[in-house]
């Protein structure tokens, strides 16, 4: 489902049609919880989880609502406009994760939140190339003000200072969430890590913006780090994320 409503948005040439299909998940997630899916694979898996794991169809919900809100190319206002974003989708797929895990924590909450919202940030930053390459920028307006860039300097790939200063601005929010999520970490339960190993990825992506000096369309970035499933590996051992 989840990927399914994250290519709504690419897949969809008129907003309408993009509605239509949110509204179909919308009356899908409450037949759902009547206990009468619909006859399609995904629904009824989904609804399978539901019974198994008793998911709060709040955050099912929230994804739906802000993925149809998302509709819209347009950029974020602000960089709180986006982690509300982030809040709302990703964040929302954590607090999931966890209640499949058999979880209700406090801080493995909190976490979550700080997780997710590093996730959108850094979603943001990587698809920033992509969205160029089809004259699109979503980069919050408040940051590239600050630094007096616009929208037709990230569609030129320019690499002057001040467009490496809205990166790096974007990044250190990031590094700032994950930095508050592992706060937590001796008083989430271990049984919550698995959930957040995707902290490995959004490092290694921080780390290696600010090797290239935060030029966002340094070639480096968009290639695969072969020794992440290692990364991922050593830091599920040694019980961190």
């Amino acid at each position: 489902m989840w990927n399914w409503l994250r290519l709504v948005k690419d897949s969809v040439s008129e907003k309408t049609i993009g509605l239509m299909r949110m509204q179909f998940w919308k009356k899908t997630v409450d037949d759902i919880y009547c206990d009468s899916p619909p006859h399609q694979p995904v629904a009824i898996e989904l609804w399978k989880a539901v019974k198994r794991h008793n998911l709060t169809k709040r955050w099912l919900m929230k994804i739906i609502d802000e993925r149809e809100k998302n509709l819209d190319d347009k950029a974020y206002r602000n960089i709180q406009e986006l982690e509300n974003y982030a809040e709302n989708t990703q964040s929302s797929l954590l607090y999931l994760t966890l209640e499949i895990l058999g979880i209700k924590d406090l801080h493995a909450d909190h976490a979550a939140s700080h997780i997710g919202k590093a996730q959108g940030i850094v979603t943001c930053l990587r698809a920033t190339p992509y969205h160029g390459s089809r004259r699109r920028v979503f980069l919050p307006m408040d940051i590239c003000m600050l630094h007096g860039v616009s929208q037709e300097d990230f569609l030129r790939k320019s690499q002057d200072k001040n467009v490496r200063d809205v990166v790096y601005d974007m990044a250190s929010q990031a590094h700032l969430h994950l930095k508050h999520a592992r706060s937590f970490h001796k008083s989430v339960p271990v049984k919550a890590f698995p959930a957040f190993l995707q902290t490995v990825a959004l490092e290694d992506y921080l780390k290696k913006i600010q090797q290239v000096d935060f030029d966002i369309f340094h070639p480096s970035l968009q290639q695969k780090n072969t020794l992440l499933p290692l990364s991922l590996y050593i830091q599920s051992w040694r019980k961190r994320y």
